[in-house]
């Protein structure tokens, strides 16, 4: 009970940044583009791109983890995956999901709702190739979510196909690529003194967004 009372008592004050519904832009991905550059650009920012992926499993039980954001192209959102992994199961039977980043230097948040589809296998193929060789025999070696008997497992099949494949002959797996989401709700929340905190919601409507303020 002691811990839990400390854990209550934990607070703290919010900084003085503001979100005003004075020049907004029609469209929400200019002031996303925005925010991220302002976390980007800080030299405290660590992970500045990693968002929590929330999806729902077939008998409506949520899941969620951390991924990184990998792009945004005509106002994608793209992240990179196993397709046999658990969230690659759960968007296979429900496409639909959500995006938070939380950025708490800034005092800021965005949550993003939308549907989800696997990228152009192009753009997969180019992606994986840029990462390091590590990391592409690591994606190609782990059977993300399945049970394995000790980390040596993983070890041993990492060296393998290090030792027995050429750099230039590795190959994206095909069950291994990327996903992008539309969004069709996105919200920016800005903390403010006194848990008056600003949120400004963007809602799509065919090719349209609508923004309204929210409530704290």
């Amino acid at each position: 009970m002691e811990n839990l009372k400390t854990l209550a008592d934990i607070r703290r004050e919010y900084g003085e940044l503001i979100l005003s519904e004075q020049n907004l832009p029609n469209n929400p991905l200019p002031l996303f583009n925005q925010w991220l550059a302002d976390i980007v650009n800080m030299d405290e920012s660590i992970d500045a791109t990693a968002m929590v992926l929330s999806t729902v499993d077939k008998n409506g039980h949520p899941d969620s983890r951390v991924v990184l954001l990998k792009g945004i192209e005509e106002g994608l959102f793209t992240f990179y995956t196993n397709y046999l992994s658990e969230k690659g199961e759960q968007l296979k039977v429900n496409p639909h999901a959500a995006l938070n980043f939380y950025w708490p230097i800034l005092s800021r948040q965005v949550r993003i709702k939308g549907f989800v589809q696997k990228s152009a296998s192009a753009c997969s193929d180019q992606y994986f190739h840029s990462r390091p060789i590590a990391s592409q025999i690591g994606a190609i070696v782990s059977s993300q979510s399945q049970r394995i008997p000790d980390r040596e497992f993983l070890e041993q099949a990492f060296n393998q196909v290090s030792q027995t494949t050429a750099a230039d002959a590795i190959a994206r797996p095909d069950y291994w690529g990327g996903y992008q989401l539309t969004p069709v709700y996105i919200e920016f929340w800005q903390g403010r003194n006194n848990r008056l905190h600003d949120r400004i919601a963007y809602c799509r409507q065919e090719e349209e967004w609508n923004h309204y303020r929210l409530a704290p």
